[in-house]
């Protein structure tokens, strides 16, 4: 971009709201990674969307052949594909939003020096925000779309409902890559790094993903109930399995929490690191 090009797209942005903090140009931000993932990026990516799929194909109509049905309301029994497939995809879309939103950005963030370049440009915190975690959303609706398109005709998602299991799973990963950011806008170093894979693991196996919460006492099951995942399992298990009801509205209000708390404190701690 040519300094004059730079000029003039400051001096539009006077008086603006959100001056000096979001230009409107979070494309820009999703144009480069764009460039990566050509580059050699998709690898990445594909790995990501492959291993729910050896997971649905090794737990649900392997160990799915022990199991048989499961409960997932009153008298309404499915298999064990059935009720796996959709906590897989919405762990799917957390984990592809958590790797896009923490071990990259840190990257960027502490060592590479991208972040200080393109916030000394007429980028603002919101606008590099608001990038990233976008390009984590087209992530996870790469993934949500791949993996319908292998589950729907293997008869796992009852009906069309379970379409909407994309547009969620967008959702999903826009509630995770907020957070996500937020706390890598304040790790300091590649040991507070690593208690993001610390975390994602229990939250992964003690969420209902492999089997219903009424296995734990009930105790246990107030406190996963507050987990994040939970709530994305159950957004998605609800639409794929033809259960929808008020309670997904709920959920749904979770993240919309999620987002804004994460976006709101992710702008200013960026402010807060590179404009001073």
């Amino acid at each position: 971009m040519t300094i004059s090009r730079a000029v003039e797209i400051a001096e539009k942005q006077k008086g603006r709201i959100g001056e000096g903090t979001y230009s409107r140009r979070a494309r820009t931000i999703l144009e480069h990674r764009r460039l990566a993932f050509k580059q050699g990026h998709w690898i990445v990516v594909f790995t990501g969307f492959i291993e729910p799929v050896l997971y649905l194909f090794s737990f649900g109509f392997g160990v799915g052949k022990l199991v048989g049905k499961v409960e997932v309301g009153q008298h309404h029994f499915v298999t064990y594909a059935q009720f796996i497939a959709p906590a897989l995809l919405a762990t799917s879309a957390m984990n592809g939003a958590i790797f896009d939103s923490t071990w990259n950005v840190f990257f960027r963030l502490k060592y590479d020096g991208t972040y200080k370049a393109m916030l000394a440009t007429s980028l603002g915190p919101l606008d590099v925000a608001m990038g990233e975690i976008g390009w984590a959303l087209i992530r996870g609706l790469i993934y949500a779309t791949g993996f319908t398109a292998i589950v729907m005709p293997l008869g796992l998602i009852k009906g069309w409902y379970g379409l909407l299991a994309i547009p969620a799973a967008v959702l999903i990963a826009f509630g995770f890559a907020s957070v996500g950011m937020l706390y890598t806008s304040y790790a300091k170093s590649f040991q507070h790094m690593d208690w993001v894979n610390i975390i994602m693991l229990p939250l992964f196996l003690f969420s209902g993903a492999l089997y219903p919460l009424s296995i734990y006492p009930v105790w246990l099951q107030r406190v996963i109930e507050a987990l994040p995942l939970w709530h994305a399992i159950s957004i998605i298990r609800a639409l794929c399995l033809g259960e929808i009801h008020w309670s997904l509205l709920a959920h749904c209000a979770y993240f919309a929490v999620m987002i804004g708390v994460g976006l709101a404190f992710t702008t200013r701690r960026l402010r807060a690191l590179f404009m001073r």
